[in-house]
């Protein structure tokens, strides 16, 4: 098996890589489709510049990682592709009186996709077609990153700890459809995950926070719960650690789902703004303990 021919440039010293030299848009090797999944383990975040992909071009490259989820509902509807429907469609642009994507032109808050599921997406692809003259920017973190950002002190005070991940609100702040907004955080509906979670291979350390609001440490007061939250938030997400694409079209962004959060800039709405995204489950063989029925529970979501 030949060595692929890529190059792999890290872009930031915490997450990140532009990998040059790769049309996307010819099929891969095994050994390229290899190469890139270990890239993808190591930076967290993939950057392809200058791509021509149709939608079924996204689908074959996103389906080297693992097997594809249908594009989810979102507060516009299910709005995937036209003939793709693992194709979701994030856009402020309108046709004929009707949105063709979801989460508009406002600022998406830092988080992780779906991580109110039982086991949240391996990873996502995002394609840029049309982008704004201003804003919109995408924003990257390495949780092991935030991890280590802790104080020591505070380190010791989450260990152990749990964060039930709020479902009835996505990253935009749009309501999801049939949820009702929760009023008491600490009896919203949501799915409890481990505060501190570890690399089944590396041992490293990453906090898995999903997103902060309506955000809940059971067995705390909100009050309690909220304070530790803030300081964890504050101590974790910083400037420093984060890396921010600025994108161009024919930009492909393959991230990391499980140890990263990001977070997108708002940009005017009169601007138009059209990106076409893939998001990977994770593959069957490494989705320790899941429970039968959960893919038809991941179609009824939003995403990034």
């Amino acid at each position: 098996m030949s060595d692929p021919d890529f190059t792999v440039h890290p872009v930031s010293p915490t997450l990140g890589a532009e990998i040059r030299d790769l049309d996307l848009s010819q099929p891969l090797s095994p050994a390229a489709a290899s190469a890139l999944a270990d890239a993808l383990d190591r930076h967290l975040v993939l950057v392809f510049r200058d791509q021509t992909l149709s939608d079924a071009d996204l689908v074959r490259v996103s389906g080297h990682f693992g097997p594809l989820d249908k594009a989810p509902i979102t507060e516009n509807g299910r709005l995937h592709a036209p003939g793709c429907e693992e194709v979701y469609v994030i856009s402020n642009i309108t046709e004929n009186g009707r949105p063709i994507g979801a989460l508009g032109a406002g600022e998406s808050v830092w988080h992780a996709d779906m991580t109110y599921l039982e086991t949240p997406p391996y990873a996502s692809s995002l394609y840029a077609l049309e982008v704004p003259a201003e804003g919109g920017d995408t924003g990257f973190l390495s949780m092991f990153a935030a991890y280590d950002a802790l104080p020591e002190p505070l380190k010791r005070r989450v260990e152990g700890l749990s964060i039930k991940h709020d479902s009835t609100t996505n990253s935009g702040g749009y309501l999801r459809q049939g949820f009702a907004p929760p009023t008491d955080v600490a009896t919203s509906p949501g799915t409890v995950h481990p505060l501190v979670i570890a690399h089944p291979v590396t041992g490293a350390r990453a906090l898995l926070l999903g997103r902060r609001p309506h955000a809940h440490i059971p067995g705390l007061s909100v009050t309690e719960s909220d304070a530790l939250l803030d300081e964890i938030w504050a101590a974790a997400v910083r400037p420093e650690l984060a890396w921010h694409h600025h994108w161009r079209v024919g930009d492909l962004v393959m991230w990391d789902n499980r140890w990263t959060m990001h977070r997108r800039d708002p940009f005017p709405d009169d601007q138009r703004r059209r990106m076409h995204r893939t998001q990977i489950a994770v593959p069957a063989d490494r989705r320790p303990g899941r429970r039968p029925g959960r893919q038809q529970d991941r179609q009824q979501t939003e995403a990034a």
